[in-house]
């Protein structure tokens, strides 16, 4: 992999709209799929970005509409996300300082482990591995920003 592009401020790096390419792989089965759709950022009334992702979501041959809602919320360092779902709970802490981060979030016996990677400043990926009792699975999303 490249270099990273150093982040000063998560919260106004993302802010906008982003074009949404994600893979996503069951490693158990080998079944795939694909979403594809559009991500914004905008501004939240009390601080922070309403993240609004809506697109199509294919697996298996079928598409689906897809969508969802998460909040970034400024962190406990300038510059960094303390990010959480729509209804409030906590996600993840996003800190893209150095231009690279990876975060840890269990869910029931999974673990959720994310790794946030910026390109420059009109791209960014992540790469979610899921793993435990009932998952394992490989997330790719390719972000880039819309002009």
């Amino acid at each position: 992999m490249g270099e990273f592009w150093p982040v000063a401020d998560v919260l106004a790096y993302l802010c906008g709209s982003w074009q949404v390419r994600r893979s996503v792989r069951d490693l158990a089965s080998g079944d795939e799929g694909d979403f594809a759709g559009t991500t914004v950022f905008s501004a939240l009334p009390e601080r922070g970005l309403l993240h609004t992702e809506l697109g199509t979501f294919t697996w298996l041959g079928v598409p689906r509409p897809a969508e969802r809602t998460l909040r970034f919320l400024p962190g406990g360092t300038p510059g960094t996300a303390d990010v959480r779902f729509g209804d409030g709970r906590p996600f993840h802490d996003l800190d893209l300082t150095s231009g690279h981060h990876v975060a840890d979030h269990p869910c029931s016996a999974d673990l959720y482990r994310g790794e946030f990677t910026v390109q420059d400043a009109n791209h960014w990926r992540t790469v979610w591995r899921v793993g435990g009792p009932t998952k394992d699975l490989v997330l790719n999303t390719e972000y880039a920003r819309v002009s």
